[in-house]
């Protein structure tokens, strides 16, 4: 459906949350990283952004109306199978566990984050896409 990245694309992340301060917040965070930066309000306007880009890595939030954040990353693995997927929660205790493992996430990122600590996170994931080529 889309075409493998080349050596010379900047590395396109999707930032999803429902908050906009939080959107615009990760967005300063992340503008000088060398990412072409998307951001959608929630799950719907997200889905969208992956019927129509190439998805390198997802950042989400876990509470969302209409859609947890693992339901998303679920869906994101789905359509984009190559894609990082990381989730951010302020309230790490509404993350079950087994999601994280059936889907094969991390520990989620915490909301508050630490800009130095998002920024390798990020970096970690996608070198992983990266280095497969993907």
């Amino acid at each position: 459906m889309f075409e493998p990245r080349t050596p010379d694309d900047l590395p396109t992340v999707l930032i999803v949350d429902d908050e906009p301060n939080i959107l615009s917040a990760l967005r300063r965070c992340l503008r000088r990283e060398g990412y072409a930066l998307l951001t959608a309000r929630g799950p719907g306007p997200a889905l969208a952004w992956l019927d129509t880009q190439r998805i390198d890595l997802v950042l989400c939030d876990q509470t969302m109306p209409g859609m947890r954040g693992t339901e998303l990353l679920e869906e994101v693995a789905r359509r984009q199978p190559w894609a990082a997927r990381l989730l951010i929660t302020g309230g790490p205790h509404a993350v079950d566990p087994n999601d994280l493992d059936r889907l094969g996430l991390a520990a989620p990122l915490p909301k508050p984050w630490d800009d130095a600590s998002l920024k390798e996170a990020l970096r970690k994931a996608l070198a992983q896409v990266v280095q497969a080529g993907l």
